[in-house]
């Protein structure tokens, strides 16, 4: 018989750790089982992660989210965009064709080319990724911090209207960057979801982006969400990085982030740093 004096679930001692960390650590045991509301919240955690895969992106909404933040309706009305990927599931079984733009798309990007009165500074894409969830959750919110801090430069650099990209890959924006003539282009992406993080949107920065690209020649920012990177610090990081790979003329590999090592001072926070090289 058991003894109705021996706890159902043993503690483990490690649980007092979680308050730091999403990991599932010290999770317990029932007899030689995890306990059942351990495996019902592992099962809630794998659905929301395969919701964040599959679940569309709300276009509407995102255009509409843009269109209420100030900054980022600055730029002007976005464009929307699609790969060659007709739906979501050839884009998960055809990484390649997410990379890839429609030819509707390569139209509508040389028409707005021609609007530009010249080739941009900085391509801002905007694409759902593998978590739709992580773009319509905070793309927006970081975007504004972005532009807001990107504004305090002497100069406004010339930045393209936000490209909004369905069934897009990280590399979707080396054909946009290239066909706008863009100095750089940055990525903002849904990252693969986490059991533990299923809203994570990822930032990629491509310095003279064109087609067959490794993605050697990318800088990424990594976790970008309320419980992990904050839209500032990852504004900070980003700016820091485009401002290298401007003075370096590069990306990727050789443009090492060493924004942890730099502390801007009055002077730095006001110049164009997309249009000028480093300071001496």
């Amino acid at each position: 018989m058991t003894d109705p004096d021996t706890p159902a679930v043993v503690r483990n001692p490690w649980r007092r750790l979680r308050q730091y960390t999403d990991a599932r650590i010290g999770l317990g045991r029932a007899g030689v089982s995890l306990p059942t509301s351990e495996l019902l919240d592992f099962q809630l955690a794998h659905a929301r992660a395969r919701d964040s895969v599959h679940s569309p992106l709300d276009v509407p909404a995102l255009t509409q989210a843009l269109a209420n933040t100030p900054k980022a309706a600055a730029l002007g009305p976005p464009l929307c965009l699609h790969s060659q990927a007709p739906d979501r599931k050839a884009y998960l079984q055809r990484p390649d064709w997410g990379r890839q733009l429609s030819e509707q798309s390569v139209a509508e990007l040389g028409n707005l080319r021609k609007t530009l009165s010249k080739p941009p500074h900085l391509a801002i894409v905007i694409a759902d990724g593998l978590s739709s969830r992580a773009v319509q959750q905070n793309a927006t919110g970081f975007l504004e911090i972005f532009l807001n801090d990107l504004g305090a430069q002497a100069q406004t650099p010339y930045l393209t209207p936000p490209l909004l990209v369905e069934q897009g890959r990280v590399a979707i924006g080396d054909p946009i960057g290239q066909l706008l003539g863009a100095c750089q282009v940055i990525v903002l992406i849904g990252e693969r979801p986490g059991l533990s993080s299923p809203d994570s949107l990822g930032i990629y920065l491509t310095h003279a982006p064109e087609p067959g690209l490794p993605d050697s020649r990318r800088n990424c920012l990594s976790n970008i969400r309320p419980a992990g990177l904050s839209f500032g610090l990852a504004s900070q990081r980003l700016l820091y990085l485009i401002r290298e790979a401007e003075r370096l003329k590069t990306s990727g590999v050789a443009l090492k982030d060493r924004s942890n090592e730099v502390e801007l001072d009055e002077s730095d926070q006001n110049r164009n740093f997309l249009v000028q090289g480093k300071r001496q």
